[in-house]
Parts: C-alpha cells; sequence; structure tokens
C-alpha cells in the first residue's frame, strides 16, 4: 500500500490518501484522540458501517486499533465534502438537486430500512460529512455520533448531553434532550438550504444577522423574500 502526504484536518485528526492493489484509491483517517475521538465513537463507526451498506453510505474498508493508535479506512471519494462545493458557480441546478436526492435516500435508509424494529440516528448531518464521489454521487460519511433505537418509538433517546454541530442542531432535540429521527430531518434541512444559498450554515465573519443561515432564512421567509437569499450564480442559469 501507498500513502501520500494528508488531504485534510478532520475534526478528530488527519485523513491520508493511500492506494492498494485490491481497494484502489482509499481514505485513512488517523484518529488524534486530543481531537475527542474516544473508543466509544471509534468502536460505533466500525460496528455500524461494517453491518450496514447502501450506495449513499460511504463504505468502510477496513480499520486498526493496535498500540493505542486507531485508524479508519475508507473508500477514497474523490470529489471530497459537500460543503467545499456550496460556492461553486459550475455546480448546477440539477447537480445539487441530484446531491441532496442521494444524500436524503442515505438518511431514509439509516431510519427506515436498516431493520424491521430500529433504526440509527445519525447526530451529526451537515454538509462536511456528506461526500461526493467522481460521479457526484453523494455519501453520509462520520457515524462515530450515532444512535441505534427502535423504530416504534416517538421519542428514542433522553440525552444528557448535547451532540452535534453549532447551527445545524435541532432546536427541540436541544432544548428538551429528546433525540427522534425528526433531529436528523431538521439537520439535512439546514443542508438543503445550504445548497440552495450557496453558503455554509455559520459564518463566523458576519457579525450581523447573516451570520447564522437558519436566522437569515426565518427573516426572510417572514418576508416572503426567499428568493434573496438563493445563490445569485444559481439564479442567472
Amino acid at each position: 500500500m501507498k500513502l501520500t502526504l494528508s488531504i485534510l484536518h478532520s475534526g478528530y485528526g488527519k485523513v491520508y490518501r493511500g492506494v492498494s492493489v485490491k481497494h484502489g484509491n482509499m481514505a485513512i483517517k488517523m484518529l488524534d484522540p486530543r481531537h475527542g475521538q474516544g473508543d466509544h465513537e471509534f468502536k460505533t463507526e466500525i460496528a455500524l458501517l461494517s453491518v450496514y451498506k447502501h450506495e449513499n453510505i460511504v463504505s468502510l474498508l477496513g480499520y486498526c486499533d493496535e498500540n493505542g493508535q486507531k485508524i479508519l479506512v475508507y473508500k477514497y471519494e474523490c470529489n471530497g465534502s459537500l460543503d467545499n462545493h456550496l460556492k461553486r458557480k459550475d455546480l448546477t441546478w440539477i447537480q445539487r438537486l441530484q446531491i441532496c436526492l442521494d444524500a436524503a435516500r442515505g438518511l431514509l435508509y439509516l431510519h427506515n430500512d436498516v431493520g424491521l424494529h430500529h433504526r440509527i440516528l445519525h447526530r451529526d448531518i451537515k454538509s462536511s460529512n456528506i461526500l461526493l464521489d467522481e460521479n457526484w454521487k453523494a455519501k453520509i460519511s462520520d457515524f462515530g455520533l450515532s444512535r441505534v433505537g427502535p423504530a416504534n418509538l416517538q421519542s428514542t433517546f433522553l440525552i444528557s448531553k448535547i451532540c452535534g454541530t453549532v447551527g445545524y442542531i435541532d432546536p427541540d432535540y436541544y432544548n428538551t434532550r429528546y433525540l427522534t429521527q425528526k433531529s436528523d430531518v431538521y439537520s439535512f434541512g439546514v443542508v438543503l438550504f445550504e445548497v440552495l444559498c450557496g453558503r455554509l450554515t455559520w459564518v463566523p465573519e458576519y457579525k450581523d444577522q447573516r451570520e447564522f443561515l437558519v436566522t437569515l432564512v426565518k427573516i426572510h421567509w417572514g418576508r416572503n423574500t426567499l428568493d434573496e437569499i438563493i445563490f445569485s450564480d444559481l439564479l442567472h442559469r
């Protein structure tokens, strides 16, 4: 196997690109415990991705847990994560729609199709966790925070510690601590607005109402002026 230099720094450590005869291009995530990825998250990722397979879910090829070194190996998705393409002028309406449909199919599988009596709640749906392959097919990634729960309960979990990413967290989940599939759906809705508006949900450089996309959407929804925040390069296509 051949490794190249680090291709990015994720929230949990460095990710390298590797090549093997059997699997071709691979993404190799070397976890750094200083970034908060513990045994539980590492084992959750392995347990879920080893069992559940779908064309819109990232593929886990293998892992290593030796001498304190934790490594996850995935199929390399050459177009990276969705968050890096939101402002692309050449990412068309049709491509954006297809990406959203792919991610929605992946989420539907997690919520409704993994088994008769249970579902997977991702807990960190966001544009940086949606990867794109060479054909721009979207695949949901990063399952370390996920929970498996019964499918027949309205409120699946009562959570003492909120997990997720600023700007994507469902306010009902945040306020009540009850985690349901609707919490993932809310986060996915934020991603849809990111795709539509060509920007991330949180832009700290803004010091006004534009800083959080959800706030901006609510303001323009009330004014019936949502067309004013659609990505301008899409409006003229």
